[in-house]
């Protein structure tokens, strides 16, 4: 096994997250390549891990996390590190030291940068970013419920004068328009789970013509994410909904039909 940098040989394979094989990939758009065009210059780092046979079986991404969706200030952000862990595709390379090994990586180089500490995003899923993962790396929680999937905000500082990051707090939510199923759908860009999500959803609003409308809020921008504190997901008429795994498009579809169909009795 070995750690190395992305190549431009390697990018179409890390925009879909190394499942190259899945159909549901094909819903997420291009959210994750722009993403990545715009952040390469603001400091964007990737390493894969490659297996003996130079298959990539591995990936990490993280940022200086003043370009991330928490705050701080001189740490380095991991926004995901994941092994491939299907049958399907490559195949299941976990449990084979590639996170271990590919975390080791990145904060040798993150410390190599001038960075004063590296965060993680510690969300309860059992298969990928578990916080209990990170606190066997030496990992402690600086704040909780951040993300579109909730969860735990880590940190390991580097250094006696490294500040802990938080996770920005929400300041709104979005709005009702009356007489329509509104349709709000916060994304960043970096995973394509909310690229999938934004453009089931998309979809699915326009099968309803003028009784939904689909608004879509990008929070690349820091300034948008302040405002709304809120950096991916998917709301209908102002409440939160679809926190985990991305919903089918035809589970989207259906919750909208059930408000559509409420606003047409009520008129």
């Amino acid at each position: 096994m070995k750690i190395v940098d992305l190549s431009e040989a390697h990018q179409k394979l890390y925009f879909v997250c190394l499942e190259d094989w899945s159909d549901e990939m094909k819903d997420a758009g291009d959210h994750k390549e722009t993403w990545f065009h715009k952040m390469k210059d603001k400091g964007l780092r990737v390493k894969l891990a490659l297996d003996d046979n130079e298959k990539v079986g591995g990936m990490i991404q993280y940022t200086p996390i003043e370009h991330s969706f928490a705050e701080g200030k001189d740490l380095y952000f991991i926004n995901c590190i994941w092994v491939h862990g299907y049958k399907k595709g490559r195949g299941d390379f976990q449990k084979k030291g590639m996170g271990r090994a590919l975390l080791q990586v990145a904060e040798d180089d993150a410390r190599a940068l001038g960075a004063k500490g590296m965060a993680a995003w510690g969300i309860p899923l059992p298969f990928w970013m578990k916080a209990s993962w990170f606190k066997k790396k030496g990992y402690v929680k600086a704040d909780k419920q951040g993300g579109f999937l909730g969860g735990v905000l880590l940190w390991k500082p580097f250094t006696g004068d490294a500040v802990p990051p938080n996770w920005p707090k929400p300041k709104k939510s979005p709005g009702k328009i009356p007489g329509k199923v509104t349709v709000t759908c916060f994304i960043n860009g970096w995973c394509p789970v909310q690229g999938m999500t934004f453009e089931r959803a998309k979809r699915a609003v326009s099968e309803f013509g003028d009784n939904a409308v689909f608004q879509g809020i990008n929070t690349f921008d820091r300034e948008t994410l302040r405002e709304w504190g809120i950096a991916d997901g998917l709301f209908i008429d102002g409440k939160r909904v679809g926190a985990g795994p991305p919903m089918s498009y035809e589970k989207i579809r259906s919750m909208i039909e059930k408000k559509v169909k409420k606003v047409s009795v009520s008129m």
